[in-house]
């Protein structure tokens, strides 16, 4: 590749002009910056300002996210909106719902550990209907606020609102129970059939035999809640058949279809303190297990009957002259072993302070020994005095017995052997076994009477009492007709002959009526003139009384 040379020769270089050096200007500022730096200043201040008045951000977990969108759905307190839904996502294990929403700054302090969120919606109810205004402005997450002062940015969220809210005043207590019934969230509370509350919960204890319901009594009806307070189940209509018939028992329409629960205090209580807030309460069944009167003092006895138990159950009372003192305990067989055989057997308790007042003021645990001589001395004086157990029936309807326990003066007198535990106590027969006993007795004497040749002579009795009625009819009945058609004959004439129109009779008896006017008539005129003229019995009629 060849190079290309540039020659220069004979150029004339003093005729290029040679470069002058100028010095480099600053350039001034720019007004039409000011603008753009303003509005950055502004916007970095706005930014500044608004991530100063923002507030935390939170996560709900729902089971599911029925009307929540990002960025539409709001959180509310109170119908005030304190924050929006920025994303909802499905959890880890993809079975609930993950939403976050970011809460205003104002209202962070309401985020606490317990405070509760619920998707508000349209609810429908036997206790009523809720969320009606979200129809038209659609589903929100609804808040209430707790008591406790730690934060909390995380929270799961309620199926179902709250039944209280956090500002309504009350006392929250626990009620333990076996059963739940037909109890649920919302069922009211009854004071006196009055509704003072409701139920605002409910869980599995721990020991997973028994169930804790939360209760709130409103103010100020939980003045009325004391330590000694007792509290039932008033679910649907208590309906009870027992010895004494049957019980029905309500407290309201309500109650029939959500279930519910009634709280008093006995009459009887005394020094009763109002109970705090938490306290736990045991949830009897009905009312009269929950005012039954607490004893301190229970006694066993052993009833071996030789009747039929049919119509006799566990609870059936146990009286005494015809008061309640005790209650049937069980009700089974026993086996004999040296007879391999079996018997019934009815386990009772007896309450001795129901009887023995002086039992009641029992305190200290040294007196037990002495107490106890004392009460044994009682039933064994009574024993010998004809005391005795007896099947009795309580209702002829439902058929149920019970336990008394009489005087039976010609009973043989037991000795109670107090060392065997439990104590039996001797029996007498019931009446219905009595009563058993002699129509048995009837029934054989009439299975024994020959009704075979009772018919015999029966019939034999009716084909003779035939015949005759037959021989009646047609011998005797004829002459009977003609004697009476001959009387009627009789009575006729007579009835002419004495009061017929030309009848003699009846000329005679009106011949007879005018003399006794006339001799009537005699007899005033005789009477005028005696009255006139009394002289007249002594001295006769004067012939000068013309006119007399």
């Amino acid at each position: 590749m060849k190079k290309e040379v540039y020659v220069t020769e004979n150029i004339d270089l003093k005729h290029i002009p040679e470069t002058a050096t100028i010095p480099r200007r600053h350039r001034k500022f720019s007004v039409v910056w000011i603008i753009p730096i303003i509005a950055a200043i502004v916007s970095i201040g706005i930014a500044v300002q608004h991530l100063l008045m923002e507030g935390p951000t939170i996560t709900i977990t729902f089971i599911k996210a029925e009307g929540l969108e990002t960025g539409k759905t709001f959180v509310k307190y109170k119908e005030v909106e304190i924050g929006r839904i920025t994303k909802v996502e499905l959890s880890k294990d993809f079975r609930k719902v993950v939403v976050m929403a970011k809460i205003n700054k104002s209202a962070a302090g309401l985020l606490v550990d317990d405070t509760k969120f619920w998707i508000e919606q349209p609810r429908a109810s036997l206790s009523g209907v809720s969320g009606f205004s979200t129809l038209l402005s659609g589903n929100y997450i609804g808040l209430e606020p707790g008591k406790s002062k730690k934060e909390r940015y995380a929270f799961t969220g309620l199926e179902v609102p709250p039944s209280i809210t956090f500002d309504e005043e009350g006392k929250r207590f626990v009620l333990k129970t076996t059963t739940l019934g037909s109890i649920v969230n919302g069922s009211p509370l009854y004071y006196r059939q009055f509704n003072v509350g409701q139920v605002i919960g409910y869980d599995l204890a721990g020991d997973g035999e028994s169930i804790n319901i939360e209760v709130f009594v409103r103010t100020p009806y939980d003045r009325y809640v004391n330590d000694q307070t007792r509290f039932w189940q008033a679910s649907g209509i208590d309906i009870s058949m027992g010895a004494e018939g049957f019980s029905v028992r309500t407290q309201s329409v309500l109650s029939m279809l959500i279930g519910g629960i009634a709280f008093e205090t006995p009459p009887s209580s005394e020094d009763a303190k109002t109970a705090d807030e938490k306290t736990i309460f045991t949830l009897f069944n009905s009312r009269a297990e929950a005012m039954a009167k607490p004893e301190k003092i229970v006694t066993p006895y052993v009833l071996y009957f030789n009747e039929t138990l049919n119509g006799l159950y566990v609870g059936a009372p146990v009286t005494y002259f015809g008061l309640p003192v005790g209650e049937v305990t069980s009700v089974g067989l026993e086996f004999i072993p040296h007879k391999n055989d079996v018997r019934p057997r009815v386990d009772i308790i007896v309450y001795p302070s129901r009887f023995l007042t002086h039992l009641k003021k029992m305190s200290a645990i040294n007196e037990k020994v002495s107490i106890d001589a004392e009460r044994h001395a009682f039933v064994q004086n009574a024993v010998n005095r004809g005391l005795r157990a007896q099947l009795r029936s309580g209702n002829l309807l439902t058929g149920k017995l019970y336990v008394a326990l009489d005087i039976f003066p010609k009973a043989p007198k037991v000795k109670i052997n107090w060392a065997k535990s439990p104590v039996v106590m001797p029996v007498v027969p019931s009446g219905l076994q009595d009563l058993q006993d002699k129509l048995n007795f009837i029934f054989s004497k009439i299975e024994k009477i020959p009704v075979e040749e009772l018919s015999a002579e029966a019939k034999t009795l009716l084909a003779t009492t035939n015949t005759l009625l037959k021989r009646f009819d047609q011998e005797a009945l004829p002459e009977l007709t003609k004697t009476l058609n001959q009387f009627e004959q009789v009575l006729t004439n007579a009835d002419n002959t004495l009061v017929g129109k030309d009848a003699p009779t009846q000329y005679q008896l009106r011949e007879t009526l005018s003399e006794i006017t006339r001799a009537a008539q005699g007899i005033s005129h005789l009477t005028e003139y005696l009255e006139k003229n009394p002289e007249a019995l002594i001295r006769g009629k004067q012939e000068g009384n013309k006119n007399e």
